[in-house]
């Protein structure tokens, strides 16, 4: 196998005519791989993920070749999966307004170009799902939002309105399904790609708490912050930190680490239903 690369929270191995994608243990928050690992990260977003793109695959085809035929020591951590090439564009969904998303929408009374209703506040739900994309930011910058129009420059009209209407399908069936579970999926991120005959796929994750934000929907409440299923536990740690979210990141106290792992962990048994072993 050859490393292609080796990203903040991924490497991916060229094997052959797939590629073996394996999710590490590191934390990235503001673009910054933290020093700290989470014990079991990799293997838990990789098993969430395989559960969704099973989930979903009736809806979008994916990248998945197989779970199992990855070099031993990345088992339960890697995939094999079709080589892609990879949409210059992060595909979000959002369905409730928090993060990056308020902070522009406080500013603009939009977000990505789309407008909203006024009066929303932390966490208000949107009248439907909103496409808000963003750039592909190359390692150590940071993504920054673009709108509609934008997408449509990169990648001309047709194939936009694909990723639009993939991303926002992807994100209602997911809120769905999870919402029947007790999480509600405040927003996620995609990655889509061409295989050489054409298809346009989902590949990299799918509906993990890295690429996506879930609040348990029992103590679901607008206008404050709510308890998530995801690395945000992380992200208010070093904001009280005072860290300036630039490199070099500080080392994370044992016990956050222990309460973020308690979290993907729950998220991973709410959602599929499976008890983490």
């Amino acid at each position: 196998m050859e490393l292609l690369h080796s990203g903040k929270v991924r490497d991916v191995y060229a094997d052959g005519a797939d590629l073996i994608l394996v999710a590490s243990d590191r934390v990235s928050i503001y673009d910054v791989v933290l020093p700290t690992p989470i014990p079991d990260k990799g293997r838990l977003l990789t098993a969430l993920s395989l559960w969704w793109f099973e989930q979903l695959s009736d809806l979008v085809p994916n990248h998945v070749v197989s779970a199992t035929e990855v070099p031993a020591e990345f088992a339960g951590r890697a995939i094999r999966c079709r080589r892609l090439e990879m949409v210059p564009v992060e595909c979000v969904a959002r369905g409730y307004l928090t993060g990056g998303g308020l902070a522009e929408y406080e500013r603009t009374g939009a977000v990505s170009g789309v407008p909203l209703p006024r009066g929303l506040v932390e966490a208000s739900i949107l009248p439907e799902p909103i496409f808000t994309p963003s750039t592909k930011a190359p390692k150590g910058e940071h993504d920054e939002p673009i709108t509609y129009e934008q997408v449509v420059d990169k990648v001309g009209p047709e194939t936009a309105e694909r990723l639009r209407e993939i991303t926002i399908d992807v994100y209602r069936r997911g809120a769905e399904i999870a919402a029947d579970r007790g999480i509600l999926i405040a927003d996620t991120k995609l990655e889509l790609g061409w295989t050489p005959d054409g298809t346009l796929m989902l590949g990299d994750e799918l509906l993990t708490s890295d690429s996506s934000r879930f609040w348990p929907a029992e103590s679901y409440q607008p206008g404050r912050v709510q308890f998530s299923f995801d690395k945000q536990y992380v992200r208010d740690w070093a904001v009280e930190s005072g860290w300036d979210k630039r490199p070099p990141a500080p080392e994370v106290p044992a016990e956050v680490v222990e309460a973020t792992r308690a979290r993907y962990v729950e998220a991973y048994e709410k959602l599929t239903g499976n008890r983490w072993d």
